[in-house]
């Protein structure tokens, strides 16, 4: 794509497209193959749309860049891109702004910029990874039938082999920079012959249709009742007719005892990251309640819910936006239990021990964000929760942007500390195969309500509701046994 800074220029090699030399291409050159001959799909969408655009114009604009169309036929072609890759009500979703839209939805419209003039190439970098599994097939179903209708190429991108094994040709491995394996898919699946693709592999989550094991008895009773909780997002003008109501949460009730794990899962836009929120109080319900030991907090105002904050506590979906870049790890774990009273010193000690637990060594303390690979900031995240020493932790899709094999290790990580700890958990994730092991029972979300609460042998062998039974089929990879064949059959 030629999008590399002059201060990182190829050191060697050659990039042929189309009997074209890429590489010492000049700039014009490579504006005109981009977006029209090769096309991208970014990992990150909220970095990747223009905060001040509105959706329509950005697609409308890659369009506009190469001469294609009218005004009008711009603007239909756009809501005939936001239509196919399944975003909701299109036509009032072409006038909004990337942030008010779910990270599964920004992704949506990132692969509709991508498509919008039907590249001959299109590179997808880890396009899927935000996604809910039913919108991901939709998504690999829309790219292969492009694919099979202009011809088109695909670079797949992805950490999840369920993916390419549902995509893919052939598959090339890589490790620190170089190609360690390659080959057709279902050799490099089947028949790894590389220890690195081996452990890839081996790493992969896969749907398990049995119960968790209970831990030893950590405490009693419900830590967390919920009942009734409602949220609904305004925006928009109702006097020019330009309101948008969004029911995010309705009349969802549940419990969640000591020491358990709850798996909140569902498509993107079903509500599961705004339950989070408001059971963490970093929105205000419009209804029902939230009892948190007995004692309701729906209501309480910011004054009267600080002190009991350290008890629950987040980690938070995306873990370069969620640590601050000026600060150093130190500062990060310990202005908060510093703010609460903690004596610096032990609160240096603390965090110490905590990056250690973590698998980071001591020289972590002192160094910034942006030293961190992904995987290992997300680890900060997490001693950064455990800071406080919560009884209920809430994590919002915190491995869903980690390749398999950190995923296996983060997975491995919050069980440790469950056990060695006892706190009770929120997990909240769109992948069902790491619900499946991680977690006591689930509620699945749809539409801002829970339609079916149960444990996991329930949920994946023997789903009652139709969305289940949808959402368990569109896994990618897998196809589960299910004691109900009409439950696969759908």
């Amino acid at each position: 794509m030629g999008l590399l800074p002059k201060l990182i220029p190829v050191s060697s090699g050659a990039i042929h497209l189309d009997g074209r030399t890429i590489v010492g291409a000049s700039p014009k050159e490579l504006r005109g193959l981009r977006g029209r001959i090769v096309s991208m799909i970014f990992q990150d969408p909220l970095s990747a749309l223009n905060p001040l655009m509105t959706v329509g114009e950005q697609i409308t604009e890659v369009l506009m860049a190469h001469g294609v169309g009218t005004k009008a036929s711009r603007r239909n072609r756009a809501i005939e891109l936001l239509t196919e890759v399944g975003l909701p009500d299109p036509e009032l979703m072409y006038y909004q702004y990337p942030f008010r839209l779910s990270g599964g939805q920004r992704q949506r419209v990132m692969i509709a910029m991508a498509l919008a003039l039907e590249p001959t190439v299109l590179i997808a970098d880890e396009p899927t990874t935000a996604l809910d599994v039913t919108t991901q097939a939709q998504i690999l179903k829309l790219i292969r039938d492009i694919q099979r209708r202009k011809g088109m190429s695909v670079m797949f991108i992805t950490h999840d082999f369920g993916v390419v094994a549902e995509i893919a040709d052939s598959v090339v491995v890589m490790e620190k920079g170089r190609i360690v394996e390659q080959g057709s898919a279902e050799q490099v699946l089947k028949s790894p012959t590389h220890p690195y693709t081996q452990r890839l592999i081996a790493a992969v989550p896969h749907l398990t249709g049995k119960d968790r094991v209970p831990q030893e008895k950590v405490g009693d009773g419900t830590i967390l009742k919920v009942e009734g909780l409602s949220k609904t997002y305004r925006s928009g003008s109702a006097l020019f007719g330009s309101q948008r109501i969004v029911p995010a949460v309705k009349e969802v009730s549940f419990e969640l005892a000591a020491g358990r794990t709850l798996g909140v899962v569902g498509e993107s836009g079903s509500g599961k990251s705004s339950l989070g929120r408001l059971l963490i109080k970093l929105q205000d319900s419009d209804g029902g309640r939230i009892l948190f030991e007995g004692r309701d907090i729906a209501k309480l105002s910011e004054t009267e819910f600080r002190p009991l904050r350290p008890k629950i506590q987040m980690i938070f979906q995306d873990p370069f936006a969620s640590l601050n870049p000026r600060s150093t790890i130190g500062q990060i774990l310990t202005v908060g239990p510093v703010a609460h009273g903690m004596p610096y010193a032990q609160a240096r000690e603390e965090a110490r021990a905590l990056l250690s637990h973590v698998g980071l060594d001591a020289g972590a303390f002192g160094r910034y964000p942006h030293e961190f690979s992904g995987g290992q900031r997300q680890r900060i995240g997490i001693a950064r929760a455990l800071m406080f020493k919560p009884k209920l932790l809430i994590a919002d899709e915190a491995v869903s942007a980690l390749d398999v094999s950190i995923q296996a290790q983060i997975l491995k990580l919050l069980d440790q500390i469950q056990r060695e700890t006892g706190v009770s958990m929120i997990f909240i994730t769109h992948d069902l195969r790491v619900a499946s092991q991680i977690c006591d029972e689930i509620a699945v979300m749809q539409k801002g309500r829970i339609v079916e609460h149960g444990p996991p042998s329930q949920i994946f062998l023997d789903p009652q509701s139709a969305y289940t039974r949808e959402l368990v089929a569109a896994i990618p990879g897998e196809r589960p046994r299910s004691t109900r064949p009409a439950a696969v059959n759908i």
